[in-house]
């Protein structure tokens, strides 16, 4: 009974490829360490710094199966023209996801480059607008998989015929992605931003079936919104509250939640971070990290709290995220009040 349950969990999980997507695309917890793939209206968006890069994974899924689903991405953006540019800047990025998915060996590889540009509108606000194009390329293992037709009455027999026709193991396309970015910067002490962005744009189309399925083999797009803020209570504490929404066809995710930086120097050299967010109706994630200088990592944990509990145990995901950033020289031009130590 325990693998026929977790058969169906990963044919659900494959159903989004297979047919009329209904599944979630690629996803963290720790969303705002991977600003690219989110919004490209957040490419070249850190007023501080020069340049960025990060790297995110994530493990999901143990208790499931003896090949969890891994989620790695690595990314990278700069900024262009800021001081030849007197009320703007331009910036400049990419990056690639990697997706594993259990037993049926359903990966997915993306690589984007997104630019975008960045305009001030008085002294305490700037808008961004930013553009993305990827290129999506998955692949499937049919033989590692079981079906329903293969159900014997006590148990998968793979020697039964699947019943199912697969035109391809090995699909590909190509999408467009556009975002607005809005910052507010009342004072060096408080900070808010609203964004917004579309996917899949352009319609692309993916199935792994035979050409003549009347499947509705389109990627639907998929809708991001988000709001952030920075808050410095004092010279030691800046509290940073976020919430974050994601709709694609009839799958929907918010997370909500705060992280927190304590001073542990003065100068905030050396920093303390902690967080809790939770994803409404599936898990809370606690959160920890460090910050030295330019190089910030933080670790968090997925505690399931849906009905996949009964089958999960409450493990739900392990999420790694390190980001880097610095600047090209000590004469950079800063538009924007920021809130730091």
């Amino acid at each position: 009974m325990q693998r026929l349950i977790k058969s169906v969990l990963y044919l659900v999980a494959m159903f989004g490829t297979l047919g009329k997507v209904h599944s979630q695309d690629l996803h963290f917890s720790q969303y705002f360490h991977n600003p690219l793939f989110i919004n490209p209206a957040n490419t070249g968006f850190s007023p501080d710094d020069d340049w960025r890069v990060g790297l995110q994974y994530r493990n999901q899924w143990n208790a499931l199966s003896a090949q969890p689903y891994r989620t790695m991405s690595a990314w990278g953006d700069v900024q262009l023209f800021n001081n030849r540019l007197e009320t703007g800047w331009v910036g400049l990025g990419g990056g690639i996801l990697s997706d594993r998915a259990g037993q049926g060996s359903l990966t997915a590889t993306r690589s984007f480059a997104n630019i975008a540009y960045h305009q001030q509108l008085g002294l305490g606000s700037l808008l961004s607008v930013g553009f993305s194009s990827s290129y999506t390329q998955k692949r499937i293992d049919p033989t590692r998989l079981t079906f329903d037709n293969q159900w014997n009455g006590k148990f998968f027999d793979v020697n039964i015929p699947s019943g199912e026709s697969f035109a391809t193991t090995n699909v590909g396309y190509f999408a467009l992605q556009a975002g607005l970015n809005y910052a507010y910067f009342p004072s060096d002490r408080a900070y808010f931003n609203v964004g917004v962005s579309v996917a899949n744009l352009n319609a692309p189309k993916e199935s792994f079936l035979t050409a003549n399925s009347n499947a509705d083999v389109t990627v639907p797009m998929r809708y991001n919104v988000f709001l952030n803020g920075s808050f410095k209570l004092n010279d030691q504490w800046i509290i940073n509250p976020n919430i974050y929404y994601s709709q694609m066809a009839g799958a929907t995710e918010t997370v909500v939640g705060f992280n927190a930086q304590y001073n542990l120097t003065g100068d905030g050299s050396k920093q303390l971070l902690a967080g809790l967010y939770a994803r409404v109706g599936d898990a809370v994630a606690p959160m920890v990290g460090y910050q030295l200088n330019n190089y910030k990592i933080m670790v968090s944990y997925d505690a399931t709290v849906s009905s996949l509990s009964t089958f999960n145990r409450s493990n739900g995901a392990y999420e790694l995220g390190i980001v880097k950033s610095g600047v090209f020289s000590s004469g950079k031009a800063v538009k924007c009040p920021t809130v730091k130590f």
